[in-house]
């Protein structure tokens, strides 16, 4: 599959996250945000060991690789990122939380465009202008 199917099964996925989250984390009796991330992303490791035992992808291979320093530092800015999320989702509205936290694509590209020399285009701030209008209005109370 392409990256284009990759990113349509991942916006799939993903769409059901917040909404089960919220249903898990939030209200009386609820699940603690720390212990549902933690359960969660469980699952995410028991599935991606799955997914390297067929591909046959040897993760000691790349112990030493000096990129490791980006997968560890990206492990990191995950661990905050979802950590933050789920918490906000316990005590927030999902039609607010989630379009704020699908912002990170907004500040993604930056990096690309910045950090990773990523071409500019008129249209890619044209859409970045749209996507943070229709978050702003998604978002508002």
């Amino acid at each position: 599959m392409n990256y284009i199917v990759w990113s349509v099964v991942a916006l799939a996925a993903y769409s059901l996250v917040a909404p089960l989250m919220r249903l898990a984390t939030a209200g009386e009796g609820a699940i603690p945000s720390p212990v549902a991330a933690f359960v969660s992303n469980t699952v995410l490791v028991i599935v991606t060991l799955a997914v390297i035992a067929v591909s046959g992808d040897g993760v000691v291979d790349h112990v030493r690789d000096p990129r490791m320093w980006y997968v560890l530092g990206a492990g990191a800015c995950l661990a905050v990122g979802i950590l933050a999320y789920y918490h906000a989702l316990s005590i927030g509205r999902v039609s607010i939380v989630a379009p704020i936290f699908a912002m990170f694509f907004v500040a993604s590209s930056a990096v690309g465009v910045v950090v990773l020399d990523e071409p500019v285009t008129a249209r890619k701030l044209l859409g970045v202008a749209f996507a943070v209008v229709a978050v702003v209005l998604v978002a508002g109370e």
